[in-house]
């Protein structure tokens, strides 16, 4: 099946331009739709609770400021761009008394409505526009007159108009410039998940730390370690990021070409797919999304102590010395501190 996607002679910019938009939030991606969406000539206020940081960062970039239920309440369109786990809350005590009956509701990740954790009522549109990308680089593809695909689906269509104004809203945060994919909450939400446990994060975490400790065990200097089953990650992942595996394979040497033929099936053989399985099946049938729900109603501690397992990692100590090494490493995010967990 071929993916539907819309580009910016799909969209009609006017029908957001229309609207008053509200975000709720403004982390990574909240900044990024804000600024995005004034940009483009839409009316932007931002919603965020009394004493948040944010307050000062969105208003030093000339953004109209109000509490969440002040920012709902004249709102045609509100996109909730909180964490997962305090969505359900923040829609609870302060938009859902006072959103509009007719107003559409956004989310970037389908996490609250699939599961159920959010349940608006029939009178509203509920829509996504989720970028494939960190808000940083959103806005600044934005601002160099490109953009970041985007994902784009519709729940609920209570107006009628729903894909539309999802389209216009995914032209005027630039993703349309790039391509917005046609998909649903349940393939978002079940993918996304997915591809974060048992690849992008959890594997690819996994399979480092496994390599780094199988050499180290094995005598090896623990820097020497390091730069084989971390650092050069990256040369691969670019290299696939710019012509998938076989450019990897084409790039890189005969005899590291030939290893992977021959090793990666027996380090990731037919178990680790079968596992795979698994992991997806708690995706869909809920059972991940309770469990972390459930861990983050108690205080988060089986979240917290795990962050602290895998902080104490001896390759976190080892990273941390070798990337001074790098010159040309800049910090590129203010508020992350190395060697501390949590945000």
């Amino acid at each position: 099946m071929v993916a539907e996607i819309y580009y910016d002679d799909d969209a009609d910019l006017a029908l957001i331009q229309s609207k008053k938009v509200a975000i709720i939030g403004y982390g990574s991606q909240g900044h990024a739709h804000a600024l995005n969406l004034r940009d483009s000539g839409v009316d932007v206020v931002v919603g965020l609770r009394e004493g948040s940081k944010s307050v000062a960062k969105a208003e030093e970039q000339g953004l109209k400021v109000a509490s969440v239920a002040d920012a709902v309440r004249e709102a045609d369109v509100v996109m909730i761009l909180t964490p997962d786990q305090a969505q359900r809350h923040v829609w609870a005590k302060e938009i859902e008394p006072n959103i509009k009956p007719d107003a559409a509701i956004f989310f970037s990740h389908g996490f609250n409505i699939h599961f159920g954790y959010i349940k608006p009522a029939a009178g509203h549109d509920i829509c996504m526009v989720a970028p494939k990308g960190p808000g940083h680089t959103v806005r600044r593809q934005f601002e160099e007159g490109r953009g970041v695909p985007v994902l784009v689906c519709v729940e609920q269509d209570a107006s009628g108009q729903a894909w539309d104004l999802a389209v216009s809203y995914a032209k005027a945060i630039g993703g349309t410039r790039a391509g917005a994919i046609k998909t649903t909450f349940r393939e978002e939400t079940e993918t996304d998940l997915f591809g974060e446990q048992s690849v992008l994060c959890g594997g690819v975490s996994q399979l480092i730390q496994y390599g780094f400790e199988t050499l180290t065990e094995a005598g090896y200097q623990p820097e020497m370690a390091y730069f084989e089953v971390c650092h050069e990650l990256k040369l691969i992942v670019d290299l696939i990021n710019e012509g998938g595996l076989t450019k990897q394979r084409w790039s890189c040497s005969d005899t590291a070409e030939y290893g992977d033929y021959i090793s990666g099936p027996r380090v990731i053989g037919p178990e680790v797919k079968e596992h795979m399985q698994d992991v997806l099946a708690d995706i869909q049938s809920g059972a991940f999304a309770k469990r972390f729900i459930d861990d983050q109603d108690a205080g988060a501690p089986e979240f917290l102590r795990l962050r602290a397992e895998h902080q104490a990692h001896p390759i976190e100590k080892t990273g941390q010395e070798i990337r001074k090494m790098f010159a040309w490493n800049a910090a590129v995010d203010s508020d992350y501190v190395e060697g501390e967990a949590g945000r």
